[in-house]
């Protein structure tokens, strides 16, 4: 801080830079991670990375019924929302510390971030 309090620009624009590292770092992170979700006691699985992207579903061969679709499309849908609920929840552990500073009320405010 400069006399008279104002801020020192330089001080700023690092601390700045340093956020937005961070942030690209945790944002990397979320990318590479992936978490699960389940239903029907396992028989169908969905995985997706921390930023929500859906990358496998896992189907048991026994929740197959050719005549109960919807029962199949159901289990799919629980599996995809609980997995979703995992990735949610990491992406606020993640980062909710690094942008608890810009403001915006209950959201970070980052483009790309569902959050």
């Amino acid at each position: 801080m400069f006399p008279g309090g104002q801020p020192n620009m330089q001080q700023l624009l690092k601390q700045a830079q340093k956020m937005q590292e961070d942030l690209a770092r945790a944002q990397q992170e979320l990318a590479d991670a992936r978490v699960s979700g389940s239903a029907g006691g396992g028989l169908v699985e969905a995985t997706v990375s921390g930023a929500g992207e859906l990358v496998a579903l896992n189907i048991a061969p026994a929740a197959v019924d050719p005549e109960d679709t919807e029962t199949l499309a159901d289990l799919v849908l629980a599996a995809v929302r609980d997995a979703s609920a995992a990735a949610q929840k990491l992406q606020a552990e993640r980062m909710g510390p690094l942008t608890q500073g810009l403001g915006g009320g209950g959201g970070t405010g980052i483009p790309g971030l569902p959050f």
